[in-house]
């Protein structure tokens, strides 16, 4: 069992059910998946970006990414429907906690100047978005093999029914809020 979710399991849990009170244990919100996407308008030019790409999730999550296709036609953009221009993969149950608490506690230490998350990026639905500028802060990636610096989307899905619930939930696990 992984390091966060013993935590979660023993102690928020407990936290959270006083903070709310939840009759029941199954009310408390919990984490139900992470996606992380990366996008990249690039392919449609250069294709040989989406494999390292792929190859650089793939040593972040631990867990094969899948390739994105465009859904429509763009010709401002000279994109057609059915082209490769991402890649995203989605994490559950261990590979999820594991990864979460890698972000929280070493990746999200190594970007510069780093003042904490901003907590606004709820969806009103308590799941959080976060933006990564570029994917050097995970420790998994070389920084000699790296072509071309990439951002990704982290979304933290919860089952929270608010925002503030799910806010707590995602700060008793340690997410770095700005105040």
């Amino acid at each position: 069992m992984a390091r966060l979710q013993e935590l979660y399991n023993t102690e928020i849990i407990g936290k959270l059910r006083n903070e709310y009170n939840y009759a029941n244990v199954m009310e408390v919100p919990k984490v139900v998946k992470v996606v992380i996407n990366m996008g990249l308008g690039e392919a449609i030019q250069n294709v040989k970006i989406l494999d390292s790409a792929t190859a650089e999730l793939n040593a972040i999550t631990g867990q094969k990414s899948v390739i994105t296709k465009a859904k429509k036609s763009i010709a401002t953009f000279k994109l057609r429907q059915g082209m490769p221009i991402g890649c995203m993969v989605t994490l559950r149950r261990d590979r999820m906690y594991e990864f979460l608490d890698r972000l929280l506690n070493v990746s999200l230490a190594r970007v510069r100047d780093f003042k904490g998350v901003s907590p606004k990026a709820f969806d009103g639905k308590g799941n959080y978005t976060l933006g990564i500028k570029e994917q050097l802060i995970f420790p998994e990636i070389n920084y000699d093999t790296v072509d071309k610096i990439k951002g990704l989307n982290i979304t933290i899905v919860t089952s929270a029914k608010t925002d503030e619930e799910g806010r707590a939930l995602l700060k008793h696990l340690g997410m770095p809020f700005r105040n």
